[in-house]
């Protein structure tokens, strides 16, 4: 990585249920020595971070704001979390919450998330996270042809996202 400090943003959204595996990994990283500052939205989850600024929820200005300054932007696999990063031009790293984990009440964002990246080549889902610093440290280097597609007329976006939605439950 360059010597520039970058901004990670971590978000895992509001459902109820604890992200403890993705904040705890993100933190052992950051206290590892991630050459980043980290802001973590912690949601629901027990495990309160050591080496990051953190805070449980946070509003939805200051929400966009960490998604329009981030360098990378790594969120749960929530539709919403992720679509937003598109929607700011950055490629996410998405991890989905699991069931084994106590993370979900199934997996249905696992599936959703692996056929996202698979049509539409813009997100980099990570299910296994002791991957997830070397998709942090190559990013730049994963992502480099990479880009949001992401069309910014609401109503088009909105409409070619339910025909997607509906393909993959074909």
């Amino acid at each position: 990585m360059s010597s520039k400090r970058k901004m990670i943003f971590v978000t895992v959204g509001t459902h109820e249920q604890q992200f403890n595996r993705l904040v705890e990994e993100v933190d052992r990283l950051a206290g590892e020595g991630l050459n980043a500052d980290v802001f973590i939205q912690i949601g629901f989850s027990t495990y309160k971070p050591k080496h990051c600024k953190y805070r449980k929820m946070i509003s939805n200005k200051e929400m966009n704001r960490y998604y329009r300054d981030a360098d990378i932007i790594i969120t749960h696999g929530g539709p919403s979390s992720f679509i937003t990063a598109l929607k700011y031009g950055k490629v996410p790293i998405v991890v989905p919450r699991q069931r084994r984990y106590g993370e979900h009440v199934n997996d249905h964002q696992m599936r959703f998330c692996r056929l996202f990246e698979q049509r539409r080549k813009d997100i980099l889902v990570v299910e296994d996270v002791s991957t997830l610093g070397e998709k942090i440290e190559n990013y730049s280097k994963i992502t480099k042809d990479m880009s949001s597609q992401v069309e910014f007329n609401n109503k088009q976006f909105c409409k070619k996202l339910e025909r997607e939605i509906g393909s993959l439950f074909e």
